[in-house]
């Protein structure tokens, strides 16, 4: 039972750590997103000349492009989290343990 119980600690350890990872990733796109719609907003709206390569290509279709991935990170990030939070996690891994407990019971 102690290794079951191990098991489900360390799935639970690797599921925290791919959460925070994704947390990270997404703040460092969002930071990265900020400094693009600033630059997007000096080139429009008051005609600050950045003419180097890849700031010359930040235009609205691309802000838009842009917009979409960044609302769908989060989509997937938050919304799916309040949908399959923590605790229907838990409940899933409590469940497969104990399948997979029933399983080599069945064959011992």
């Amino acid at each position: 039972m102690e290794l079951v119980m191990e098991n489900a600690n360390e799935l639970l350890e690797q599921m925290v750590r791919e959460r925070v990872q994704k947390l990270k990733q997404f703040y460092i796109h969002l930071f990265i997103y900020v400094i693009g719609i600033s630059i997007y907003v000096a080139k429009t709206y008051f005609g600050v000349p950045f003419n180097f390569w890849p700031i010359r290509f930040i235009n609205e279709f691309v802000m838009w492009i842009w917009t979409f991935f960044l609302v769908v990170q989060a989509v997937q990030l938050f919304l799916v989290q309040k949908v399959f939070g923590a605790n229907w996690e838990q409940k899933r891994i409590k469940r497969m343990i104990e399948k997979e407990r029933i399983e080599k019971q069945k064959w011992q």
